[in-house]
């Protein structure tokens, strides 16, 4: 399985992965966020990208205000930055989105080990559906997102998961 905790894997990647791993390391996103054990998660790490698609990165705070602060100093000069606070799932969580050379980033942050956040853990049932299915189910999940669907969505629907599909698919078995 790939190590999705560290992005090198990017490298050997499609043209966008690799892209992806330049702008990340060029700009430091990642090691800037270090003390928030930053994880590059969503479509791009697995191939379902579409067009528009952003860079996700989750990060885990103790403190939502040195958190905040952090985002801030480090993104608040980038294009089209914005941060904001909103509740998910019960939990208090930090949003910040900016762009830096062609991608939109959105950094991610909740009091919850990023290994346990959602975000991470409907990737890595993502990937093992995808190792599975194979390539005819990854080009039926990149048409479903060019339709407007969400990635979690989307898998459900292929799947035919019925219900929340973002608290189905955590309960998924392959």
């Amino acid at each position: 399985m790939t190590d999705f905790s560290n992005i090198e894997y990017l490298k050997n990647g499609n043209q966008k992965q690799v892209k992806a791993f330049k702008v990340l390391t060029q700009n430091k996103v990642l090691s800037n966020l270090a003390e928030f054990a930053p994880i590059l998660v969503g479509t791009i790490p697995l191939n379902i990208d579409i067009e528009n698609s952003d860079l996700d990165i989750i990060c885990y705070w103790k403190s939502k205000v040195s958190f905040i602060e952090k985002i801030n100093l480090l993104f608040e000069k980038a294009t089209d930055f914005n941060i904001r606070e909103t509740i998910i799932s019960n939990k208090e969580s930090i949003i910040a989105n900016f762009k830096i050379d062609s991608f939109e980033i959105e950094v991610f942050g909740q009091n919850i080990p990023t290994k346990d956040q959602n975000g991470y853990r409907h990737m890595l049932i993502e990937y093992e559906i995808l190792q599975s299915k194979g390539d005819d189910f990854r080009s039926e999940i990149i048409k479903l997102k060019q339709k407007g669907y969400k990635t979690e969505p989307a898998f459900a629907f292929l799947l035919g998961i019925k219900g929340d599909p973002y608290a189905e698919l955590l309960e998924f078995k392959i």
